[in-house]
């Protein structure tokens, strides 16, 4: 059975003592509250608040994700974070090729497959963002788009390791942007994700393989979402800097 995702995505916002109350404060609720069963709830937090968000909340039932790595594993790169060095912070996950890392930073596609290899090297879970812009979906070859970002992005992927990767659809447009894909919309891309993936590795791991909707979820749209069949949770953005939104979102699920 996919396990089923509510993952927080807090970019550049908090400080460290910010981000320390939210977190202990979602750490809190859990507390009181027993998860549901096969939910795994992630906080994607800035480099700065890795170590103490990892120390703030209860491992078992939250973990704590980077928002980005190096693709290089170790070297004369000012500026750069390594995989093992967040690992060694105890975050379990890591996002990689988010589209604002694409568009804003330019980041390609062998780019983000060497990333992904380097979390797996290290046995720490990648989440693989994909999706769209506005001008790719209006003039139709949004399919097409994400096919190829699928396809380029595991190319140093095994059927081991795909495994241990989840993967987001997010629609560019639909991005910080108070637009959301339609259920339908979101469904037929996730269908089609899982359709990529069977044809890159097998059916069987495919249907093992949890994606996530990123793109203005929201506690009033999130139900309708995680009802369709092959969304899987979400990839939450500016609904995860509120305590009570991101709960609403995880009792959506």
């Amino acid at each position: 059975m996919r396990s089923k995702i509510v993952a927080g995505n807090w970019k550049m916002n908090t400080l460290v003592s910010e981000g320390v109350e939210l977190a202990s404060s979602i750490n809190r609720f859990f507390s009181d509250n027993k998860l549901a069963p096969n939910v795994k709830i992630i906080l994607g937090v800035p480099f700065t608040h890795i170590d103490a968000c990892v120390k703030s909340v209860d491992y078992t039932k939250i973990s704590v994700a980077a928002q980005n790595c190096s693709q290089y594993e170790k070297g004369a790169y000012t500026g750069e974070v390594a995989v093992d060095m967040i690992k060694s912070l105890g975050a379990q996950y890591i996002i990689v090729g988010h589209s604002e890392r694409r568009q804003i930073f330019g980041e390609t596609d062998a780019i983000i497959a060497q990333k992904l290899a380097n979390c797996h090297k290290n046995a720490i879970f990648p989440i693989l963002c994909c999706g769209e812009t506005a001008d790719e979906r209006d003039d139709g070859s949004y399919f097409d788009v994400v096919k190829n970002q699928l396809i380029a992005s595991l190319c140093l992927t095994d059927q081991f390791n795909i495994l241990r990767t989840v993967v987001a659809y997010e629609p560019v447009w639909a991005i910080g942007t108070g637009k959301t894909a339609s259920p339908d919309q979101a469904q037929e891309m996730h269908k089609y994700i899982r359709k990529i993936i069977a044809e890159i590795f097998t059916q069987n791991i495919a249907d093992q393989i949890s994606i996530l909707y990123g793109g203005s979820v929201k506690p009033d749209n999130a139900v309708e979402l995680f009802s369709q069949d092959d969304i899987d949770g979400g990839l939450i953005g500016g609904a995860s800097l509120k305590k009570e939104d991101f709960i609403k979102i995880y009792q959506a699920i």
